[in-house]
């Protein structure tokens, strides 16, 4: 039904005639000629019906509307001098018509395909529509591009592909599980994959060395910005690797990801981190370093301090830390602000000293020593105009309440170089964390983790068991994450052992794979990479939803498909199920 796509028009098809197919962008009635810019998925070219060529398309066009989807056959010529539009990759040519044909009609639209500024519910009831727009049609011919050249490259580096199933089984640890109800097995479930982790894990033991999928995965969590119920990863596992070789490997791909989307090239290797270093300077496992700002901790300067606030914090084992404004001058109200701010983000307070005219000011200065504003002003490197801002509290809650307020600050103050991309290795996470909720240490990643060191020696100091674990962040977001794997059944069992999992319970969970690993299996490792945060991220989108063809809304609904939705009685009597939620 066409020689051409429309974006494919060239300088090489001048005179010819071509047939050319799609939707009706935008129509323009000159009078004597009418203009359209007839739009696919490769661009638009403009088609100009004129009487003198062909009354009866002419007369057609006069009806046209915007997204009528039309086929044309016309000549190509150059447009007029002075109507080029360099803009656009056809705009120095225009088809002139001599043949229409209307395909099918268009109801008026909910809303305008080339307006900047739509309702988001609007969109994702009419995703088809909004996915028409040539700005969205650009991320997904991206996302398209971005499939092929993740496999080119684990292809090129001896990776096999595979797909793992669906269908699995229930089991602890992670995010809340999909379950799925098994008609065959009454009062049975299955889950859907929160991640391929286990299945990855038995290809290595089946010997298959490298292994990667660009896998679906469900979680039911609470959504926001980034992220979604049912998402998309790009799942590794490589055999008889270390933690160097499997961050190697991470590294290609995302410089190809990079290259494909931005057309640029990215400077390998990346930066790395401790998980200590980012907590302590960042407050934050996932630090932007599109900014500054580093935190700085005054405790030993103020650790037999007589102004009470530090006083106490310093005596019950606290801390006392600090960031540096610099060159800004606030205002007092601008002080005030950040005092507020800071306590709507979980501080219990905030306090500022800001240097001028060679001097240090604020309410509490009176209660400073000289010794110890002397040796903060050194500390801090103060000049005039800059504020320092202070929080004291326990480590944990001073870190994670600095770390908010240092965003707050960038974004405030326009610190954050937009347009570039920090991209980092966090390293030497701890094994374990504890979970106020559970009331125990759980696996901060998964319990299949590597710990550094012999876990059998454990003294009881949880907290100072470091994993073989290693996130990738870009730009304050987590974009990927993996760790190398226990493979050896007895140091598995001394996991399960820390995590408070009876060797009963294991069995029941994980039989499969403790039995897999009594089978010859070898020393493991991978990554997962989240492929719609890194789309996201590369696109500098600002919610996950724009690079997901048919997304969830922020409750887990499709807007488009009414999803989710109740099903008939007698399906619910076939799975053997009764609910307890009355019908609306």
């Amino acid at each position: 039904m066409r020689d051409k796509q429309c974006g494919l028009v060239k300088d090489e098809d001048i005179g010819k005639t071509l047939t050319l197919s799609g939707w009706v962008f935008r129509r323009r009635d000159h009078g004597g000629l009418i203009f359209a810019d007839l739009r696919d998925v490769t661009g638009i070219v403009q088609v100009v019906f004129s009487p003198e060529i062909s009354t009866e398309a002419h007369g057609k066009a006069g009806d046209l509307k915007q997204e009528y989807v039309i086929r044309v056959t016309g000549k190509v010529k150059k447009r007029p001098e002075g109507t080029e539009n360099p803009g656009m990759a056809t705009g120095m040519l225009e088809v002139l018509v001599d043949s229409l044909d209307v395909l099918n009609t268009c109801k008026p639209l909910p809303f305008q395909l080339d307006e900047e500024e739509t309702n988001e519910s609007l969109r994702l009831k009419y995703r088809y529509l909004d996915m028409r727009r040539p700005e969205m049609q650009k991320i997904f011919t991206t996302r398209s591009r971005v499939y092929k050249v993740t496999r080119d490259y684990f292809e090129s580096n001896g990776f096999f592909e595979f797909e793992t199933p669906f269908f699995t089984k229930n089991t602890p640890e992670g995010a809340r599980d999909f379950v799925v109800p098994s008609r065959l097995n009454p009062g049975m479930f299955y889950a859907l994959p929160q991640s391929p982790q286990l299945f990855k894990q038995i290809l290595m033991i089946a010997g298959f060395d490298k292994y990667f999928q660009i896998a679906r995965c469900f979680r039911d969590e609470d959504l926001r910005a980034d992220r979604q119920p049912e998402f998309t990863q790009i799942d590794v596992e490589m055999s008889f690797v270390d933690v160097d070789d499997v961050i190697a490997v991470g590294e290609g791909l995302i410089k190809h990801i990079y290259k494909a989307v931005t057309d640029e090239d990215i400077q390998t290797p990346f930066m790395r981190m401790t998980y200590e270093n980012a907590m302590e300077t960042y407050g934050t496992d996932k630090p932007d370093l599109r900014f500054d700002l580093p935190m700085v901790e005054l405790t030993d300067i103020f650790k037999e301090a007589g102004f009470g606030v530090f006083k106490k914090t310093v005596e019950t084992g606290g801390v006392i830390k600090s960031i540096v404004l610099r060159n800004k001058t606030l205002s007092r109200k601008d002080l005030d602000t950040a005092v507020d701010v800071a306590k709507e983000l979980g501080a219990g307070g905030l306090i500022w000293i800001r240097k001028e005219k060679g001097t240090l000011q604020s309410p509490i200065v009176k209660y400073l020593s000289d010794d110890e504003k002397m040796a903060m002003d050194k500390t801090l490197g103060l000049s005039d105009g800059d504020v320092t801002f202070i929080m004291a509290d326990k480590r944990d809650r001073a870190n994670e309440n600095m770390g908010k307020f240092r965003l707050y600050l960038g974004k405030r103050f326009e610190l954050i170089r937009k347009n570039e991309f920090k991209f980092l290795w966090v390293v030497d996470f701890p094994l374990l964390e504890y979970s106020e909720e559970e009331k125990r240490y759980v696996a901060r990643h998964h319990p299949f983790t590597s710990p550094q060191g012999n876990i059998k020696n454990f003294s009881g100091d949880y907290l100072s068991i470091k994993a073989k674990a290693y996130d990738l962040v870009l730009n304050g977001v987590e974009i990927g994450g993996g760790s190398i794997r226990i493979f050896r059944m007895d140091n598995q069992l001394e996991m399960f052992r820390l995590l408070n999992i009876k060797e009963e319970e294991a069995n029941e969970k994980f039989g499969f794979l403790l039995e897999a690993l009594e089978m010859g299996a070898p020393p493991h490792g991978g990554i997962a990479f989240g492929f719609d945060r890194i789309l996201m991220m590369l696109l500098k989108l600002d919610s996950i939803r724009d690079v997901i063809p048919f997304p969830k809304t922020q409750k887990g609904t499709c807007l488009l498909t009414g999803a989710p939705s109740r099903i008939a009685q007698k399906q619910l009597n076939e799975l053997k199920i009764r609910t307890t939620v009355e019908p609306t």
